[in-house]
């Protein structure tokens, strides 16, 4: 009598299905806590962020014995916690996407002539990414607070310097397998010029390469502004950034927590959810992508 095989196919059918299927909870997390604050905070936020109630000052979350006039408490000055928040994610996601937007463009570039050219453009390019890896981030603002003080430019220069360098090496590791192809050679046969082989045959081989790091990047870039802001060399006050509203509640850690819990609550919550969206969109638009 024949034996039965266990029905695998389907279960592996529905494990495929499920990693198919969009991070439903990720995905609401950035959008409550990241998306929709930081494009209507001014609609959404009970009072101003930079308005003080010195009669309120270190109220407690309304849920811990406090008013319900401010949710989530109030610092120091008495200005509203989630009021500050809600703007504090404008910081985070402004800063993310356009420090994104400069290091991926800048080391997508430097990527993709280095693994083209070759030789000596190559070994220039690539000695600079190693400059750029072995000088710390902190000691560069530090560099630049000195010159300029703490500032949103500052911030910027430093993301898209960190960031460059692994865009670059990420990059030009895949062009160097591309212009080996069949395709690039044919192209050259065709009479393709340099210019047109790199922009229309090998640019969108690795665009989703540079998608899915630009992804798993940004919460990198979260975590970098906050411990600037942090340490007082980055977005100046009165700014409420998240590491700002983490650095003013240091002194009240014991007696008024909530002041830096939930901005480093925010910080936790973003982050963890573009690293399972950014794993999700790895896997979905190629696999080969996971050791990234």
């Amino acid at each position: 009598m024949a034996s039965i095989a266990p029905p695998l196919a389907p279960r592996k059918a529905r494990r495929a299905a499920r990693r198919r299927r969009p991070p439903i909870i990720p995905l609401a997390l950035l959008l409550v806590v990241l998306i929709v604050p930081a494009l209507a905070a001014d609609l959404i936020a009970p009072h101003d962020p930079y308005q003080s109630h010195l009669r309120n000052r270190l109220q407690p979350p309304a849920f811990w014995g406090g008013s319900w006039e401010f949710p989530l408490g109030t610092d120091r000055l008495g200005r509203c916690m989630l009021s500050r928040i809600l703007h504090g994610a404008w910081y985070a996601l402004s800063i993310s996407m356009v420090g994104i937007a400069i290091g991926a463009a800048l080391g997508s570039a430097m990527g993709l002539i280095a693994g083209y050219a070759r030789g000596l453009t190559d070994v220039v390019l690539m000695r600079l990414a190693d400059i750029s890896f072995a000088l710390p981030a902190v000691l560069l603002v530090l560099a630049l607070g000195v010159a300029w003080g703490p500032s949103l430019q500052a911030v910027l220069i430093v993301v898209a310097f960190v960031l460059w360098a692994q865009f670059a090496r990420q990059v030009r590791g895949e062009v160097l397998s591309l212009r080996e192809r069949d395709f690039v050679a044919r192209a050259r046969v065709a009479g393709a010029g340099h210019l047109r082989i790199l922009l229309r045959h090998i640019l969108p081989n690795v665009f989703n390469t540079i998608v899915v790091m630009a992804t798993l990047q940004i919460g990198v870039i979260i975590i970098l502004e906050a411990t600037l802001s942090f340490l007082g060399i980055g977005i100046p006050r009165p700014a409420p950034t998240w590491g700002l509203l983490i650095a003013d509640g240091r002194q009240f850690i014991t007696s008024a927590w909530w002041i830096s819990f939930f901005p480093g609550l925010a910080i936790l919550l973003v982050v963890l959810s573009i690293n399972l969206l950014g794993d999700w969109l790895r896997d979905r638009l190629d696999p080969r992508l996971r050791q990234i």
